[in-house]
């Protein structure tokens, strides 16, 4: 189909099944910064995502709607904020986890279909090779027609991938990689961890030198897994027709990025190409995870339901000013953090100042988390390093992205005009935000959902909130 067929088809509002609409594929990754050759970043050659971004558009300024996996993934396969339909904590709704049946949990069921059923109700083949992570009860039978289990890429042979569907029917699939958790390839030549750059945030230290490096070679792991996928799909013949959207549900792992709304934590590599999509387009504007969804069904030719948040980013009106980013309970740690990012500014709203930023979580113990805590109690991390494992945690936090990329300068108190200006006019983003989409978080988690949580981590769930379930 031609771009201007495309677009005669967004107006459409009867729904078809006639196979001649073009396939959407979806690459998704966990745990992965754009620290990719197409975004500028020397470190590594990311052939394959490159040309993915010259056949189609880069988005410079993709921002995940949550730092940590489940919330984020419900909000992309919704294309609604996790916080409005009740799927913002992590692992919540999860009846079963890890082999443990949940003797009390609490599960949220929605009233809206998700991406994948209007794909389906439009005639689409639908499937996901891998982990679905939704915080609500999804239904498998009714999202996917195929459901893998493992995350990756098994070669689209003996019904996996989009082999299973019908002859030239088309399909809507989602393969998922383990990105910042792979296990790298022989095939990956290493980075060498006294080459890359340290943020300033983190220690120079041996320790987060290998973290970053590893990083790196999960990137080339997943650019050469999509090399892969695309040489796959144009042995089946399917890649001129097949719209490939890679992306990443969160950033990487390390503590301040992973779990919180620094650029590090929720920034996301997002480059889309195929039919429709304007080709060789580098966007610097502001897009939301959970604008993918809705994009994907536009290019795909089927009416975007008025319910969704999102928006389909190459429609003639597409503007966003701000996007939003929020982080509630991660695993057993209780926090509420809320952040509006504009084209110059972040301001981050922390609910929760009675704990600091580290406290108890998921990583403890690990040899990065170690290193952190024990130069900071040895006095050995710099004024900016030692903000993050500080037991003081503000109330508020404005960075000027621009003149500041890095977020290590909380401009909160500034008395320039330009800074007080931006302060209130994001404090007023934000409010207003958790009123019209009735944003849950600031609502008591359930005695059942508490329980399961107790269920699933035993004694390492230490905030005062388990204290009336326990």
């Amino acid at each position: 189909m031609t771009a201007d067929e495309i677009s005669e088809r967004r107006t459409d509002t009867t729904p078809d099944t006639e196979y001649d609409r073009p396939n959407i594929l979806w690459v998704v990754m966990d745990d992965v910064c754009p620290w990719m050759s197409c975004y500028g970043d020397t470190a590594v050659e990311t052939e394959h995502v490159d040309a993915l971004a010259d056949r189609g558009s880069r988005f410079d300024r993709a921002y995940a709607t949550a730092p940590v996996c489940t919330p984020s993934r419900s909000a992309i396969i919704t294309g609604m904020y996790q916080t409005a339909i009740g799927a913002h904590n992590h692992y919540s709704s999860f009846g079963e986890w890890r082999g443990q049946e949940m003797e009390r949990w609490d599960p949220t069921h929605l009233g809206v279909r998700t991406i994948p059923e209007i794909f389906r109700s439009a005639g689409y083949y639908t499937f996901n090779e891998g982990k679905n992570h939704y915080n609500f009860v999804d239904r498998d039978g009714m999202l996917y027609d195929r459901k893998g289990t493992e995350n990756r890429f098994r070669g689209a042979e003996d019904g996996t991938e989009w082999s299973g569907r019908d002859p030239d029917q088309p399909f809507f699939g989602q393969i998922q990689l383990r990105g910042g958790k792979a296990d790298v390839s022989s095939s990956v030549t290493r980075v060498d961890p006294s080459a890359v750059t340290v943020p300033p945030y983190y220690p120079d230290h041996p320790v987060y030198r290998e973290e970053i490096a590893h990083h790196y070679d999960t990137i080339q792991e997943m650019n050469r897994i999509l090399g892969t996928v695309v040489e796959t799909l144009k042995e089946d013949g399917l890649y001129e027709n097949t719209v490939v959207c890679f992306f990443a549900d969160h950033g990487m792992r390390l503590p301040r990025h992973k779990q919180f709304l620094y650029e590090g934590g929720v920034r996301i590599p997002l480059v889309m190409a195929g039919p429709g999509v304007p080709e060789g387009a580098e966007r610097t504007d502001l897009v939301s995870g959970i604008d993918i969804g809705p994009t994907s069904l536009a290019l795909a030719g089927i009416d975007v339901p008025d319910h969704v948040h999102g928006a389909d980013v190459f429609s003639e009106t597409f503007h966003r000013d701000h996007v939003i980013a929020a982080r509630d309970r991660c695993d057993y740690t209780n926090d509420r953090i809320r952040a509006v990012i504009t084209d110059r500014y972040k301001y981050v709203r922390n609910f929760m100042t009675d704990r600091p930023y580290l406290q108890p979580q998921y990583r403890d113990g690990r040899e990065y988390m170690t290193v952190l805590n024990r130069l900071h109690e040895e006095g050995e991390l710099d004024e900016v390093q030692s903000q993050f494992a500080s037991e003081e945690r503000p109330a508020e936090e404005l960075y000027d992205l621009q003149a500041d990329p890095h977020e290590t300068d909380n401009i909160v108190h500034s008395t320039r005009y330009e800074h007080a200006e931006a302060l209130g006019r994001l404090r007023t983003i934000l409010s207003r935000w958790i009123l019209e989409t009735d944003d849950k978080g600031r609502y008591p988690e359930s005695d059942d959902s508490l329980a399961a949580v107790i269920q699933r981590w035993g004694d390492d769930a230490v905030n005062d909130e388990y204290d009336r379930v326990r």
